[in-house]
């Protein structure tokens, strides 16, 4: 009998593998002896040669297709021109995401308004996006806000300044205006500014309201929901931070027309997760309408922009703060986490690391047998065909001892065990579990370096 996403991770964590930490440790000690270097190479480059020779013939709708429910997170506006969803949690602290187009100055400062509290706004953002869209978002919040100072921070552009250095710019500009508990922080940028922005609004005098206005895919489908907040260290990503939710998401995906290709293709790389992981509907959806996506058509980029948010909705009311089923948000993020670590923050988009490993993870999930073959060809087709990478390459310092370094130490791992998300069933289901042969996690990861120069290129 097949098992749903949420039956799948409780039947799974209820079973954990209590070895895999000795294991991590003797495979550390004993990563320069693989004996499968040439074989599992060829494994990869099969699956991946594979995909390519195979990306114009029709996949077949799967008949188990499993699109969520939106009842409850999902709601149509009286405007064409926008949807709103709804992130539904206790205490009062419920909050919309705004996804639409063409939205009115009128339209979009009322929206804005609504949700700032206090008489002080402290707009943050960072050099690329400040020349674009700094000063309109500036004056939408000063707009019919009597009284209200709108203050700014521009801070540098790049996953390498996801910091503690730079945090503290923020919450030196915060006491430098003397903001209060009551002024709203508004993050204006991608991932690295929500996250940033957030975490400074999560500390600051102990806590004050945050709005997020992502500009990218990743932010907008991803990050900026759900209110994990935080920046990297450099033993780990995203190791220091706190859940603070915002008192809304505003999402104008006409700011999309301006972000780089590489960028693009990065976002949608969580597109993609969220149909591998729990909606299957969207997954082949994907499949006939990428070339719409990486052409940014407005239509297809809406829906597939509140699909991806309705999903992460529904996850987080279920489970806000990661007890268990939203672990499963992270498909492919251990092994993407471990890359970005490795490689240095800024040598991979965050979208590009987890491609590789969501790639990996499939892989990883057919080795143990859990899925049937054609899901992995299909998940590397897709991958490729919105032209993210699936491996590694020849320059990577990636190894095995360094994957299992930066691995032990995520923030999946508890009480000293290993946790991944991987497929398993049918198209749309996965396990968020410790219980899984750790000779097939090996062999993933030695597939996946066989041909890279290692950490001393």
């Amino acid at each position: 009998m097949m098992m749903s996403t949420t039956d799948a991770f409780l039947t799974c964590h209820g079973t954990p593998n209590t070895n895999i930490v000795p294991t991590i440790a003797a495979s550390i000690s004993s990563s320069s002896s693989s004996s499968t270097t040439t074989t599992t190479t060829s494994r990869t480059r099969t699956i991946s040669s594979s995909s390519r020779k195979m990306s114009s013939l029709a996949v077949s709708a799967s008949s188990s297709s499993t699109s969520t429910s939106t009842s409850g997170t999902s709601t149509s506006s009286n405007n064409d021109n926008y949807d709103i969803v709804h992130v539904d949690l206790s205490d009062g602290r419920d909050y919309p995401i705004y996804i639409g187009t063409s939205y009115s100055d009128e339209q979009a400062s009322s929206m804005l308004s609504s949700h700032v509290h206090g008489n002080k706004v402290l707009i943050v953002t960072n050099d690329k996006i400040a020349p674009m869209y700094l000063e309109k978002y500036q004056k939408l919040l000063s707009a019919d806000q009597e009284g209200k100072d709108v203050v700014t921070l521009v801070l540098p552009d790049g996953e390498e300044y996801k910091s503690m250095e730079i945090l503290q710019l923020i919450l030196d500009k915060a006491l430098e205006e003397t903001l209060d508990r009551k002024c709203t922080f508004v993050a204006l940028g991608g991932g690295v500014i929500g996250d940033m922005v957030g975490f400074a609004a999560a500390i600051y005098q102990r806590g004050v309201n945050f709005i997020q206005i992502p500009t990218t895919v990743m932010a907008m489908v991803d990050s900026s929901v759900g209110g994990k907040t935080g920046v990297n260290h450099p033993l780990g990503k995203n190791m220091i931070g706190a859940f603070h939710q915002p008192q809304c998401v505003f999402i104008d995906t006409d700011t999309l027309s301006t972000l780089p290709d590489r960028e693009l293709q990065s976002g949608i790389a969580e597109i993609i997760k969220y149909g591998l992981i729990r909606d299957a509907a969207l997954f082949e959806w994907l499949e006939d309408n990428m070339d719409l996506l990486l052409k940014r058509d407005p239509s297809a980029t809406r829906y597939a922009v509140k699909r991806s948010c309705e999903n992460k909705a529904e996850v987080v009311k279920a489970d806000e703060k990661e007890a268990g089923l939203r672990a499963t948000l992270n498909l492919g993020h251990t092994f993407g986490h471990a890359i970005e670590s490795g490689s240095g923050y800024g040598t991979w988009l965050h979208g590009e690391a987890v491609a590789i490993g969501t790639a990996m993870a499939a892989t990883m999930s057919a080795e143990l047998g859990w899925i049937d073959p054609d899901l992995v060809q299909r998940t590397y087709r897709l991958l490729e065909k919105a032209n993210l990478p699936v491996e590694l390459p020849v320059d990577s310092p990636m190894d095995r001892a360094t994957f299992l370094r930066y691995m032990a130490a995520d923030k999946k791992v508890a009480n000293g065990q290993l946790r991944l998300i991987l497929l398993k069933g049918p198209l749309g289901n996965c396990v968020f579990t410790g219980d899984f042969d750790q000779t097939a996690m090996i062999k993933t990861i030695d597939e996946f370096v066989a041909e890279c120069c290692g950490p001393n290129s």
